[in-house]
């Protein structure tokens, strides 16, 4: 159960992850990388401050705010500078690790002996009170979290829902659909995109804020290979909600991404190596971008073998 409650809150702190690459890679069309290095930079930024004595809301926020101008910086270079989308991604990923060791000063902090956003929440249950359910038995403070970070994303999942029902929202998403449409209608496509990346990588920074406060420690490395669970959790969740809607598509990110923490986490119980987890996470992505299309193609065939037999009788 423990396990379980872990796997669980895991993936609704990286379905903020799952949500930023959304509106990168949905919303905008735009195959960012930045994501990398900005997750690592939130966890960074909320780790110096933390033990340099900032409250860790403070510290959270903050972190946010370095992701959106981590992936500002990546929408200048694509669209004033006119660098390859990916190139700029790519560049500012790359740079960002030594900024992360400029603000971390070495390659690993721990948090164990501080306060953390998770520290009140955890001092509602002693540490030694059990929660049961059927069977099952896990530390109370342990469900105490993973509840508070499920409230914490149904509120970030609301605000983008709610973001892009403005105006500028609107003309956010519409610049992903038709960028030639909006720009007609006086909008600057240029500029849209910047601020689409730079709340993209914001919410990136922010799942790495919460990551490191819940792990305990943050690692200059820990950004490694987590554009592909993004881009595995929005692929699944797609696979789910099988709809369009931005609604549907925010909570599909947020369900494939607990969704592919389950997968991982059941994985390793059963004994994989931990040096196979990329591998792993690997193949899982490839089965959600195949599996889908050789389901549709079989459907119709089944369909109509089926309205063959009557006839056929």
């Amino acid at each position: 159960m423990t396990l379980l409650i872990g796997a669980v809150t895991m993936g609704l702190i990286l379905s903020l992850l799952a949500m930023g690459v959304l509106v990168s890679f949905r919303i905008l069309s735009f195959r960012d990388l930045t994501v990398d290095g900005s997750i690592a930079l939130g966890g960074a930024v909320t780790a110096m401050l933390i033990t340099s004595g900032v409250p860790p809301l403070v510290a959270t926020l903050a972190a946010f705010a370095s992701g959106a101008v981590a992936g500002s910086v990546t929408g200048v270079l694509a669209t004033k500078l006119r660098i390859n989308g990916l190139l700029a991604g790519i560049l500012v990923m790359t740079a960002l690790y030594s900024v992360n060791l400029r603000v971390m000063g070495k390659s690993n902090i721990p948090l164990m002996s501080h306060a953390t956003v998770f520290t009140g929440v955890q001092r509602l249950a002693k540490s030694d009170d059990r929660w049961s359910l059927l069977v099952w038995q896990a530390p109370t403070q342990d469900a105490w979290v993973m509840l508070f970070v499920f409230a914490a994303i149904v509120a970030a999942a609301a605000l983008l829902w709610t973001y892009f029902q403005t105006r500028h929202g609107l003309s956010m998403r519409a610049t992903g659909d038709n960028p030639d449409m909006i720009r007609a209608l006086g909008v600057d496509v240029g500029w849209m995109i910047v601020a689409g990346l730079a709340l993209s990588n914001g919410l990136v920074a922010l799942a790495g804020a919460l990551l490191v406060q819940y792990q305990g420690f943050a690692d200059v490395q820990m950004g490694i290979g987590m554009v592909v669970w993004g881009f595995a959790s929005v692929i699944i969740g797609e696979s789910l909600v099988r709809g369009k809607h931005v609604g549907l598509l925010i909570i599909g990110a947020i369900m494939g991404s607990v969704l592919f923490r389950l997968l991982v986490a059941i994985a390793l119980r059963w004994g994989l190596n931990p040096n196979d987890l990329k591998l792993v996470t690997a193949i899982f992505v490839l089965a959600a971008l195949v599996l889908p299309d050789l389901l549709t193609k079989f459907r119709p065939r089944a369909g109509k073998h089926t309205a063959e037999v009557p006839a056929h009788a």
